[in-house]
C-alpha cells in the first residue's frame, strides 16, 4: 500500500507541473522569444502602412503633376493675355517681338518655367533660355559608360518608381523640336483656339510638363505661347518630399525598434523568467524551486506572478498532503496487519477451544478494521476530485436540516439518545451540493452521538448572522481537551469510548466533513460549549446572492 500511495504520489505531482509547464512555458530550443518576433512584426508592418498611406494619399504624385499642370497653365494664359494686349497687332495679326522679348523676359524670370512664342504659322519667334541670364550655360548628364554608373542609373530609376517620384509606366519622350512648332501636339491644338497640356520625359527620365495657350485677341489668333517646365524640376520637388519622408520613416523605425524591444524587455522577458522556473518546478528533483516574484510591477505579469507563485505552492502544499497521506495509510494499515499476523500465528501453535475462539475474534475484528479502513481511504482519496468536478447548486439548509433530523429519528438513535432542531421559519439558501453537505451534518452528528451520555440531547441549530448562515452541532458528552481542539480534523485521528469497540472508526469523519465545507469556501471549527459540558461543532457557509 506504501508503494500504491507513493505512485499516486509521484503521478498526481508529474500531472500537476506538467500541466503548470504547459500553461505558462514557452516551446524550448528557441533562441528568440515569440512575443518578441510579433511584437516586432505587428509594430513594423503598422509603420509600413502609415508610411504606405502617406505615399498613396498624401504626397501623390498624380496629384502634384496635376496640381502643377493646372498652376503652368494659368501662369501661361496670364503671360499669353499680357502678351495679346501689349503687343499684338491687328493690322499683320502678328506679336511684335521687339515689345514681347522684354516683356516675356520680365514675365518668366522670376518662375522656374521655360516659354517659347511661336508665330501663326508655327515657327519659334522667342525662346526665353535664349534671353534670361539663367540659361547663359545650359548643363546636361552624358548617358553613362561605365557599369557602376549604369547600374547607378538603374536604381535610381528603380527607387523613383518605387517611392513615386517616376512612373514605371512609359511616357511620350521630350526632344528638342528646333523652329518648328508644330511637331508638338499642344502647339498645333493652340492654333486652333484651344489650351492644351503634355507629359514627357526626356533622355534622363525626367518629367517635362507643358502648356499651350493661343495669343489671342477678340478671338483673333497672334501666335502660340507655349510653356514647359525645365526637365526634372517636378521630379526634384517629389524626390525632397520622399527624401524627408524616408527619413521620417527611419527615425520612426529606429523608435519602433526602441518601443519594440522595451516591451519584449518588459513583457516577453519575464514571461521567459517565469516559464524557465516552471520547468525548474517540474525537473526539479529534491529542492523545491520558487517561482521570481513580480508584484512590484503592478500589472497583469505581476498578477500572473503572484498567481503562479501561489499555484507552485498549493502544488507543494499538495504533494506534502499526498505524502502525508500515503505515511498516514500505511500507518493505520500496518496496526491492524500486526495485529492479525500475531494471531495467526498463535492459532498456528494450537492451544484449547477459548483461545481459539479468541484469536478468531481478533481476525475477524482486525479484517473489518481493514475493510473499514480501506473504504474510508477511498472515499476520502476521491473526496478532493469530486468536489472539484462538482458544480454548486442552491441548497436549503432549513430543509436539508430537518430532512436529516427525521432520518436520525426513524432510525432510534443509540443509549436513548435524542436530537433537537432549532431552524428559523424563512429559507435559508446556500451554494453547495445538498449531497455532500448531508454528508457534513451526517458526520458531526454521528461524532455527537458517539460521545453523548446516555439519555442525552444532541442539539442542532441554524441561524444567519450577517452575510453568512451558521449551523451549530452541540452534544452533552466530556467536550474536548483545549489542546486537541484543532488535532480532531486531523486523518485518522480518533478518540472514543471504550463501549463503541475497538477499530469501529476510522478517524477520517472530521477531516473529510472540513474538505467538503472548505472546498465550498465555508469555515468549520469546535469549541466546548460554556460551563465546560459538552462540544460544539460549528459551520459556517456564505448565503447565496439574491438578483
Amino acid at each position: 500500500m506504501s508503494a500504491s500511495s507513493e505512485f499516486l504520489s509521484r503521478g498526481a505531482t508529474r500531472h500537476s507541473l506538467a500541466s503548470l509547464r504547459h500553461a505558462v512555458s514557452l516551446p524550448a530550443g528557441r533562441s528568440r522569444s515569440a512575443l518578441t518576433r510579433r511584437i516586432i512584426f505587428f509594430n513594423a508592418v503598422a509603420l509600413f502602412f502609415l508610411i504606405g498611406g502617406v505615399l498613396v494619399v498624401e504626397t501623390n504624385r498624380v496629384g502634384l503633376v496635376d496640381e502643377r499642370l493646372s498652376s503652368i497653365q494659368q501662369q501661361a494664359r496670364i503671360i499669353a493675355s499680357t502678351l495679346a494686349e501689349y503687343t499684338a497687332n491687328e493690322q499683320t495679326h502678328t506679336v511684335s517681338l521687339d515689345q514681347a522679348e522684354p516683356l516675356l523676359r520680365q514675365l518668366v524670370s522670376p518662375t522656374r518655367l521655360r516659354a517659347r512664342l511661336y508665330g501663326v504659322d508655327g515657327k519659334l519667334a522667342i525662346d526665353t533660355r535664349n534671353l534670361l541670364a539663367r540659361n547663359v550655360v545650359q548643363i546636361s548628364e552624358l548617358p553613362p559608360i561605365d557599369f557602376w554608373s549604369r547600374f547607378k542609373g538603374t536604381a535610381n530609376r528603380l527607387y523613383d518608381g518605387l517611392m513615386g517620384v517616376r512612373p514605371f509606366a512609359r511616357l511620350a519622350p521630350y526632344f528638342e523640336a528646333g523652329d518648328d512648332g508644330r511637331v508638338y501636339s499642344e502647339v498645333n491644338t493652340a492654333l486652333n483656339g484651344e489650351i492644351a497640356a503634355a507629359e514627357r520625359v526626356d533622355e534622363h527620365n525626367r518629367l517635362v510638363l507643358s502648356v499651350a495657350v493661343p495669343v489671342q485677341r477678340f478671338k483673333a489668333i497672334y501666335g502660340v505661347l507655349m510653356v514647359s517646365t525645365e526637365g526634372g524640376d517636378i521630379d526634384s520637388i517629389l524626390r525632397e518630399e520622399r527624401a524627408t519622408l524616408l527619413g521620417i520613416f527611419l527615425v520612426a523605425l529606429a523608435v519602433m525598434m526602441i518601443s519594440s524591444l522595451y516591451l519584449s524587455g518588459v513583457i516577453a522577458e519575464p514571461i521567459r523568467r517565469l516559464a524557465a522556473a516552471a520547468d525548474r518546478v517540474r525537473k526539479g528533483r529534491a529542492a523545491r524551486e520558487a517561482i521570481p516574484s513580480m508584484e512590484e510591477r503592478g500589472d497583469e505579469i505581476g498578477d500572473l506572478s503572484a498567481s503562479l507563485s501561489a499555484m507552485t505552492r498549493a502544488l507543494y502544499d499538495r504533494i506534502d498532503a499526498i505524502e502525508s497521506f500515503a505515511a498516514d495509510v500505511a500507518h493505520e494499515l500496518k496496526n491492524p496487519l500486526t495485529s492479525l499476523k500475531s494471531a495467526v500465528e498463535m492459532l498456528e501453535r494450537g492451544g484449547d477451544e477459548g483461545s481459539r475462539q479468541r484469536l478468531m475474534q481478533i481476525v475477524r475484528n482486525d479484517v473489518r478494521r481493514i475493510d473499514r479502513l480501506i473504504t474510508d481511504i477511498s472515499d476520502a482519496s476521491r473526496l478532493d476530485a469530486e468536489l472539484s468536478r462538482e458544480t454548486s447548486m442552491p441548497v436549503d439548509l432549513r430543509h436539508l436540516l430537518a430532512t436529516v433530523a427525521d432520518i436520525y429519528r426513524m432510525l432510534q438513535l443509540p443509549r436513548g439518545v435524542t436530537l433537537d432542531l432549532d431552524v428559523p421559519p424563512d429559507n435559508i439558501i446556500v451554494m453547495g451540493r445538498d449531497e455532500r453537505l448531508g454528508q457534513v451534518f451526517r458526520n458531526l452528528i454521528d461524532n455527537a452521538v458517539s460521545f453523548s451520555p446516555d439519555g442525552g440531547t444532541v442539539a442542532i441549530a441554524a441561524q444567519v448572522l450577517g452575510g453568512r448562515a451558521r449551523v451549530t452541532v452541540e452534544d452533552e458528552g466530556p467536550g474536548i481537551p483545549p489542546e486537541n481542539l484543532e488535532t480532531i480534523f486531523r486523518r485518522f485521528y480518533t478518540e472514543r469510548p471504550t463501549e463503541h469497540g475497538f477499530g469501529k472508526n476510522s478517524g477520517l469523519g472530521l477531516s473529510i466533513a472540513r474538505q467538503i465545507v472548505e472546498g465550498i469556501g465555508g469555515k468549520i471549527w469546535a469549541e466546548n460549549r460554556a460551563g465546560g459540558t459538552g462540544a460544539r461543532f460549528v459551520v459556517e457557509l456564505s448565503l447565496m446572492r439574491r438578483g
